[in-house]
């Protein structure tokens, strides 16, 4: 970090401080890690703490019909924009983040765009009222709701509502483990399920957006970029998303009692499904630059001494060229096919979420490089084979991202790390590039 800033070191610290605050919230004993699915006890505490830190910075917030929360820094007033009826949050520079978690995930992913956003904005504030800033649009920091897809199956929801990229009617008809739907869970918390769908008001109202992630990988500590200590630098600016989809494959075969059918006079469709997932495995190891995971794997009924009727397993495919992953899923829906005939099985492919390859806007891209260079020389450009709401929201308007390091290059696990200074680096480097595009 710079001479310049050392200064305004305890405001970009506080990074930290805000990250200390809701450590305890969400902790999982079982699983280890934090466990913060949308709209459960935990992610609602979360969404309450930064309504109150945003609210303690006088910044305006409100709920969208989404569940998108918004804190505005308005534009002081001016009278011909509102004789003219100008919206004067159109254009706006927005940054932000997710509050949500997978389960047993870090405690970086998501809440750390989020904290860095009002640390940020600590900093900018205290710039404007030195005279060093002066503003041309206003500034939001946004929270998006299930970011993770960890309750209802479809990731980045509440970017992708407001984007019209997913049908509202499909949104609001996904359940969760307890079969609640999206509906309902909204409707619990004061949300009315018929206003949801595409927001062009909210659309209007971005004009840039920047957000700030922990790097989901171990990118930054390659060699690289690691100096003679092993130490990468602290903060890169990402270039582009991995194509990514999750799929569910249903297996469906006879149910009956583990101790009297016999082994010859099974339909197992566990046995499929064992088979699927190591095949599913080596499809995805033989594709150079591709991803192939099960991470979710639930028999019906799901008794020990039980043959299940069917098993329903979710995959996850990745891959920088869109046309590969579809091929990918293709050859894999073909192997299951295969392996659930042999069983004297069925089985069926769902897709439930789909993203394209997205390459951040150059222009955005070229001016986070240049802003964050003043304070980190040598950040890299990484691509990312995490989805976020940036890639969601790239699609209508002008996004990029910014990455802080992640020394165990371990996310979606207990294991996700940020060091503190590297925290503050990545506060500082996201408001010098904010400053700018203010």
């Amino acid at each position: 970090m710079t001479e310049a800033l050392t200064g305004e070191a305890p405001r970009l610290a506080a990074v930290n401080s805000l990250m200390a605050a809701i450590a305890d919230t969400g902790r999982d004993a079982r699983r280890g890690g934090y466990s913060r699915p949308v709209y459960s006890s935990a992610e609602l505490e979360l969404r309450e703490w930064f309504v109150a830190e945003a609210t303690s910075r006088g910044l305006a917030v409100e709920r969208d019909a989404n569940g998108v929360i918004w804190a505005w820094w308005d534009l002081p007033a001016r009278h011909d924009d509102a004789a003219a009826g100008a919206d004067p949050r159109a254009g706006a520079l927005v940054t932000g983040s997710h509050l949500d978690s997978v389960p047993g995930g870090g405690p970086f992913d998501g809440p750390l765009g989020v904290a860095s956003a009002l640390a940020a904005f600590d900093v900018l504030a205290a710039r404007e009222a030195a005279g060093t800033l002066a503003r041309r649009r206003a500034f939001a920091i946004a929270v998006f709701p299930e970011e993770e897809g960890s309750a209802f199956g479809v990731a980045c929801l509440g970017s992708r509502l407001i984007t019209g990229a997913i049908d509202p009617v499909r949104a609001l008809n996904l359940k969760d483990e307890r079969g609640t739907t999206f509906a309902e869970a909204s409707r619990a918390i004061g949300l009315d399920p018929d206003a949801m769908g595409r927001d062009e008001l909210a659309l209007s109202r971005i004009g840039d957006f920047v957000e700030l992630h922990v790097e989901q990988g171990r990118g930054l500590n390659t060699e690289e970029y690691t100096d003679a200590a092993g130490r990468g630098p602290a903060v890169a600016v990402a270039s582009s998303i991995l194509g990514h989809g999750r799929w569910r494959l249903s297996f469906t075969g006879q149910g009956n009692h583990a101790g009297t059918t016999l082994m010859t006079d099974r339909a197992d469709p566990m046995i499929a499904a064992s088979q699927a997932v190591l095949a599913i495995r080596s499809t995805g190891a033989a594709q150079p630059g591709a991803r192939a995971t099960v991470g979710r794997l639930e028999p019906v009924p799901g008794g020990t001494n039980v043959i299940a009727s069917r098993v329903d397993l979710w995959m996850d495919v990745r891959h920088a060229d869109d046309a590969v992953t579809a091929a990918l899923v293709t050859q894999i829906h073909e192997q299951a096919q295969r392996i659930a005939a042999l069983e004297g099985c069925g089985v069926e492919l769902t897709e439930e979420s789909l993203s394209a390859t997205v390459h951040f806007d150059a222009s955005l891209t070229r001016a986070l490089a240049a802003s964050t260079a003043r304070t980190i020389p040598g950040a890299p450009a990484l691509a990312t084979g995490a989805g976020h709401d940036a890639g969601v929201l790239a699609a209508e308007v002008p996004t990029g991202m910014l990455f802080v390091r992640n020394p165990s290059g371990i996310s979606h696990s207990p294991e996700e790390y940020v060091e503190d200074d590297d925290a503050t680096a990545g506060t500082a480097a996201l408001a010098d590039a904010l400053e700018d595009l203010l």
